[in-house]
């Protein structure tokens, strides 16, 4: 009996936490390893969650490769030509470093060059947690489900078979 008052009340939990989940601030993107949710963090880095969002709603991310992936630290992307070097064609966003949000595992972070004013369109998600990062380059994420689709990305540097991001959705768009 006990068991199972303790099943019904983590799942109570699950369930209202999945309805508290707010639809304008979730992404979701579809790989054809499953789906990746990840949880914004508009109180984190607003500017950064914002050109997200534009460049989800353009279509900007669909059918872009996973060009960087390094077992045990992280799987990048966001680079249309998939070689690293390029991004959107909208200016650069200015770091928006977080003392309290931390790269652990599930963190989605932007990727820029030694400029930490430099960040567009790539960004990456943490295998791990890598502390040095903190502070060092902009938190604007979190995955809170599919992290074993992220673990069954392609690695290398580049991967020989990349694996990409077949469609990537505002939770608040999708039907």
């Amino acid at each position: 009996m006990l068991r199972a008052l303790a099943f019904l009340g983590a799942l109570f939990f699950a369930m209202t936490s999945a309805q508290a989940a707010d639809p304008e601030n979730t992404l979701y993107v579809d790989t054809d390893h499953g789906r990746i949710t990840i949880a914004l963090m508009p109180d984190v880095a607003p500017k950064h969650v914002e050109r997200i969002k534009e460049l989800v709603r353009e279509g900007f991310y669909d059918g872009v490769v996973f060009h960087r992936v390094i077992p045990g630290f992280m799987a990048q992307t966001g680079d249309p030509t998939g070689t690293g070097t390029g991004g959107s064609d909208k200016p650069d966003l200015r770091a928006e470093f977080s003392r309290t949000a931390k790269f652990r595992r599930g963190t989605v972070g932007m990727a820029r060059t030694m400029d930490p004013n430099s960040a567009n369109s790539q960004f990456f998600i943490m295998f791990a947690p890598a502390p040095h990062l903190d502070g060092q380059y902009t938190i604007w994420g979190q995955v809170t489900e599919g992290m074993e689709a992220v673990d069954k990305i392609a690695k290398g540097e580049p991967p020989a078979n990349p694996d990409k991001m077949n469609k990537v959705s505002v939770a608040a768009d999708v039907d």
